[in-house]
């Protein structure tokens, strides 16, 4: 198995801490319009897996697309909890998702002078020990935050797991954390809303859900993960909408490669995902979920899903998810060339990241219809 870390988790390892002082006041001062202080907000917030990439200085290792963390690798956690708040009231949105940190009330009493609603972002311990939770999902119920976003898998499966049975162990050591965990969660009654990540088809994930049937067990539904998966987006929508108390919207562009296609997030309205019809069919099963954009903005993830190494991990899977894929990704192919940041300099990327983080913002508030 490689124990190299994913990109996504190299940003989260070197980034997390920094985020907010690596960027400069004069960076932070141009995200604030003029009229932002009276201006309304979105009814879109932001994760804060949306300003990560342009954190990280160039270098050799970030670039590694195939490089994947160890099944069990630890989540560092996040950042300033405060100022993320702040940034993203200056870009207009309604609320955030990120790791509660600092002083919590003031926290709370922010959110609510700003009318921005706060999701938390929990890690969910492999090792036993549930007091990390424990403590987590305490701090979430003491400001009165319902929700929370976890991911049981760093990386991405078709990149972790070599073997079959590197894969079947790792859900058997998934099942039971979540068996140890799920007194804890019932106990706070806070929501802990598993994301799609990578690693979890349609039907895995259904399984999974129907196993416990909880309540407080649910779904952050990221609209376009498990394109990567071989699953057809709504078909995935549609699928998991019931369980969706939390969202990572977000669209995305394909192009094909000689391995399988390239997969990328790009501003709303400019992917493949119809974005407005999404919207609609997670309203009507969960009237209160939030939609919280996740706009990486990186360099194209490779899916070498033409390659045997691919399947060595997808024993349900069969030529006719991997015939609807390919028929999308050629129907719906980017006609240039998907955008790439890895070349740019910390000050340049940092820009392009939230340039695209307000495209985002403008979309969402000139085509989808939220009640």
């Amino acid at each position: 198995m490689n124990n190299h870390p994913s990109r996504r988790d190299f940003l989260y390892q070197s980034a997390a801490p920094l985020v907010m002082t690596a960027l400069t006041p004069s960076v932070f001062a141009n995200s604030v319009s003029a009229n932002s202080a009276t201006a309304p907000l979105s009814k879109m917030g932001i994760a804060s897996t949306s300003f990560m990439g342009a954190q990280i200085p160039g270098s050799p290792a970030r670039p590694g697309v195939g490089a994947a963390p160890a099944a069990n690798a630890p989540r560092p956690q996040g950042r300033d909890a405060l100022q993320f708040l702040e940034r993203c009231h200056a870009l207009g949105a309604g609320g955030v998702q990120t790791g509660l940190n600092g002083d919590l009330k003031k926290l709370r009493t922010r959110a609510d002078e700003l009318g921005m609603y706060l999701e938390g972002m929990v890690s969910i311990p492999r090792n036993g020990d549930m007091s990390g939770l424990e403590k987590s999902l305490a701090d979430c119920q003491s400001i009165g935050v319902t929700v929370a976003r976890a991911a049981m898998l760093s990386g991405r499966r078709y990149e972790t797991f070599k073997t079959l049975k590197e894969w079947k162990d790792w859900v058997d050591q998934t099942l039971n954390a979540l068996r140890l965990a799920m007194p804890i969660i019932e106990k706070y009654k806070v929501v802990v809303a598993l994301e799609n990540h990578k690693d979890w088809t349609l039907e895995d994930f259904l399984r999974l859900l129907r196993t416990y049937q909880s309540q407080y067990l649910q779904v952050c539904l990221d609209f376009g993960n498990n394109i990567s998966m071989l699953d057809e987006p709504m078909e995935l929508i549609e699928g998991l909408a019931p369980y969706a108390k939390s969202t990572h919207i977000k669209d995305m562009g394909v192009r094909p490669y000689a391995d399988g296609f390239l997969l990328s997030e790009v501003p709303l309205g400019t992917g493949l995902l119809d974005l407005p019809k999404i919207v609609a069919i997670i309203q009507k099963a969960n009237p209160q979920a939030k939609f919280s954009l996740e706009m990486i903005t990186r360099d194209p993830l490779k899916v070498p899903c033409l390659t045997k190494a691919y399947w060595e991990v997808f024993p349900d899977r069969n030529g006719k998810y991997l015939a609807q894929t390919m028929k999308l990704v050629n129907e719906k192919a980017s006609r240039d060339p998907l955008p790439t940041v890895d070349q740019l300099p910390r000050e340049e990327r940092a820009k392009v990241e939230e340039d695209n983080v307000k495209a985002c913002l403008r979309y969402f508030n000139e085509k989808i219809v939220v009640a």
